[in-house]
């Protein structure tokens, strides 16, 4: 009994780079206001890249999912750049309205 718990638990723990990537590009489809949301969503994207590569060391160790520690890392990369591009190409090109 006590393993399944266990297992359950991992189930929910390795869930999380994936929720913290998806949660970083949620904004960028949701939210008109490209320049906000960049402030969020580097955060998240951050957490998530750092709890990617903890979940991907579990994989390693047969504890976790290796494919959901990749696709986590995956959006959590692609959040990441997307919250940096989008400043550095508003402060490079003035012209353009900050809202997208």
């Amino acid at each position: 009994m006590g393993s399944l718990g266990a297992s359950g638990e991992a189930h929910r723990t390795a869930e999380v780079a994936v929720r913290f990537g998806g949660a970083s590009l949620v904004g960028w489809f949701c939210c008109p206001f490209r320049a906000l949301v960049s402030f969020g969503a580097l955060p998240s994207a951050l957490v998530g890249l750092v709890r990617a590569w903890v979940e991907y060391r579990a994989s390693r160790a047969g504890r976790a999912s290796g494919r959901r520690a990749l696709v986590g890392g995956d959006l959590s990369l692609l959040g990441a750049v997307a919250a940096i591009a989008c400043p550095v190409f508003l402060a490079r090109h003035p012209e353009f309205p900050v809202q997208g």
